[in-house]
């Protein structure tokens, strides 16, 4: 009889072809997905050509996505693209997302219904750990890894230890899912979950949706996790509905698995939060920091661009207007997201707003394009980074938020809460 296992534990011992596998344990796996971004994934392509390989594992496995740069900001970047594009029409990758069909990869993978339970993902971007709220062993590797993967599909991987991140309650007011991974950060630090698997249970995931988990997985990475997994119950079953097609298996823990500690948070007892710079373990309450003026408000991206992210900025912002000293930029998570928010007045408010709407993009968010910041410029932004230099200038700050937050603070000028606003 094998022993108890973590839901990591089981999805790995799986794709190894092992009965049992223990913590510390070197595994040979192999995987269901291989993911790329125009960065990363131009770095594999080369490793690829260095090695002489001229033929993918399985070209309907790969996932390719040019998001980051895009649309081109200069040549350099669309080289870049180029390089990415021939690739993908050379090999007849199925799942290549060309700008206009795309989407931010975090955001457009799980929406697409590219992951499913219990499959094994790796992916060139740290933040690869967000498909771990649909029950799925989800990490970000390097480039060579990518590579590797890309050619023949396996991955070797060191079995993580697991840490219990029990979740009860139910979140109040204008608390949201960024509250809590945000929360959860300040609690266990930037380092707390290094090379760990944080596994999520407790009867409060009945009251997460499945872009709430989304975001909380997106952001496990910030703790140092190797990966962020929930259970795959009713709420990933509603969500597969007209995604996925295809059968696929969850991997419960096992009654009994052993985790290396485990962390208790009361969902009714989070509030809206705020992680000061220069790192997301920096959190305090929002309501603690109406001292600080911001320049720019980011509202998206892979952490928080989401229909219903876009629907709480909306909510906060329709009827009024951008404070005179703040830009905002809004962007949409994908394609499909951009639609949707069209269709229900969204966007349209928010423009009234007085916001910048952008095509998706990651530009912003990794300092790239659309919305870099200068000298001495201070930001409130529901991405998932504050370090040092993120997103411009190395003396720019960013705050981290939650789209109601962010949304709010736009308004004031400072951040502030949404019961400033709206009551």
């Amino acid at each position: 009889m094998p022993g108890k296992m973590t839901i990591s534990e089981k999805i790995l011992a799986r794709h190894a072809g092992l009965d049992e596998v223990t913590v510390g344990q070197i595994v040979n796996a192999k995987v269901d997905w291989v993911l790329a971004n125009e960065l990363s994934g131009v770095l594999a392509i080369q490793e690829l050509h260095k090695a002489g390989i001229e033929k993918l594992f399985d070209p309907d496995r790969i996932i390719l996505v040019p998001d980051h740069f895009t649309p081109n900001k200069d040549i350099k970047a669309a080289e870049l693209a180029a390089v990415f594009r021939e690739f993908a029409r050379t090999h007849n990758v199925t799942n290549y997302f060309e700008i206009g069909r795309m989407g931010i990869e975090h955001v457009l993978i799980p929406e697409e219904g590219l992951i499913a339970p219990g499959e094994l993902i790796i992916g060139g971007d740290s933040h690869t750990c967000t498909y771990g709220a649909l029950g799925a062993f989800a990490t970000g590797v390097g480039s060579t890894d990518v590579a590797a993967g890309f050619a023949i599909g396996e991955v070797w991987l060191r079995v993580p230890p697991s840490i219990k991140v029990v979740l009860g309650g139910k979140l109040k007011g204008w608390a949201s899912a960024k509250d809590v991974v945000l929360t959860m950060i300040g609690e266990l630090g930037v380092d707390g979950a290094v090379y760990r698997s944080l596994e999520f249970a407790g009867d409060g995931l009945a009251h997460l949706g499945m872009s709430d988990r989304l975001t909380i997985a997106n952001m496990a990475i910030e703790a140092g996790a190797k990966t962020g997994v929930f259970p795959a119950d009713r709420v990933t079953e509603e969500y597969l509905k007209g995604r996925v097609s295809r059968k696929w298996r969850a991997e419960p823990p096992d009654e009994g698995a052993h985790y290396e500690r485990t962390l208790k948070l009361d969902l009714s007892a989070i509030e809206p939060v705020v992680a000061k710079p220069a790192l997301p373990e920096n959190v305090a309450p929002a309501r603690d920091l109406r001292d600080v003026k911001i320049d720019q408000a980011l509202i998206g991206a892979c952490t928080n661009g989401r229909l219903e992210d876009l629907r709480v900025a909306a909510k906060v912002l329709a009827g009024r207007k951008v404070h005179p000293s703040v830009r905002v930029i809004v962007l949409p998570g994908s394609q499909r997201v951009y639609k949707q928010a069209l269709e229900e007045g969204i966007i349209g408010a928010l423009i009234d707003a007085q916001c910048a709407v952008s095509t998706p993009t990651c530009g912003a968010c990794v300092g790239g394009h659309m919305g870099v910041l200068a000298k001495g410029e201070v930001c409130v932004s529901t991405t998932n980074r504050n370090f040092v230099g993120r997103m411009g200038h190395p003396e720019s700050k960013v705050y981290l938020a939650g789209p109601a937050v962010a949304a709010a603070s736009a308004v004031l000028g400072r951040i502030g809460t949404p019961e400033e606003v709206v009551g």
